[in-house]
């Protein structure tokens, strides 16, 4: 009996006809590469922000100021990771991109960069989830001081409320009563709370330098700034079809398969 494929609605063709529209994307991924490494650049030349003011942090080795989570390195990258005091588990956005975390420290660290995630959870719920999650980056609390604050990756409750905050370098917007429903309150709840508190973290990742005993803020960025940190979109991007995304499909790692 002869068996019939089904035919797909994609474009198809020879292979000489994908060489040649392989080739014309190579010219566009090639000026992506060239503008990319132009923006690295940029990065490099942001001036620099001394830091004067004191933060204190709680690390698996003892509590530390700012100044001595460098662990003799001169540069320290950090990524701030969605876990607030109420939480019972991190943001799983956040999570997932940290699952590319544990074999790039090593790397850095050997090249004079420090890495560390921080949340403002306290230090012993941080080590709890890390072990849950096979995690071994450096992670930080910073819950006794305003760092996270001061570096517009969390709110107040009445921020949150009146917009009177700034994310991604605009001011925020007023909550809505209650922090809205949907796929914020799902995934709030994934991580042991609700919408409204959920968002109460952002995501965010920040450049420090130490240099003469002064510590210098060099960069930050968020939302869609920290794309190119989430490591499974780089391969998706790469997949033939894409992020082929309907809303919220990644979790907790430990979590797929689950109710």
């Amino acid at each position: 009996m002869e068996t019939r494929t089904k035919e797909t609605k994609h474009s198809t063709g020879t292979r000489e006809q994908w060489l040649a529209a392989r080739l014309e994307l190579l010219k566009a991924e090639k000026e992506h590469t060239r503008r990319g490494d132009e923006l690295a650049r940029r990065r490099q030349e942001l001036p620099w922000v001394r830091i004067d003011k004191k933060y204190q942090f709680e690390t698996d080795e003892g509590s530390a100021p700012l100044a001595n989570l460098f662990r003799g390195r001169s540069q320290m990258l950090v990524y701030h990771m969605m876990f607030g005091p109420e939480y019972t588990a991190a943001c799983p956005s956040c999570s997932a991109i940290a699952d590319g975390f544990n074999g790039i420290v090593a790397h850095l660290e050997n090249h004079d960069v420090k890495f560390w995630a921080v949340s403002r959870a306290p230090l012993a719920k941080l080590q709890v989830f890390k072990k849950r999650m096979g995690w071994t980056f450096p992670w930080a609390s910073s819950s006794a001081g305003d760092f996270n604050f001061d570096f517009n990756v969390s709110v107040t409750e009445e921020q949150q409320r009146d917009g009177d905050y700034e994310y991604n370098y605009h001011r925020g917007e007023p909550m809505k009563s209650g922090g809205g429903g949907g796929v914020v309150a799902e995934i709030a709840a994934t991580a042991g709370t609700d919408a409204a508190t959920f968002l109460r973290q952002l995501p965010g990742m920040s450049a420090f330098v130490l240099e003469d005993g002064v510590v210098y803020h060099t960069y930050s960025a968020y939302a869609r700034g920290l794309d190119g940190l989430w490591g499974m979109y780089q391969w998706l991007d790469r997949a033939p079809r894409g992020r082929n995304e309907t809303g919220i499909w990644w979790r907790h790692h430990d979590m797929y398969g689950k109710r």
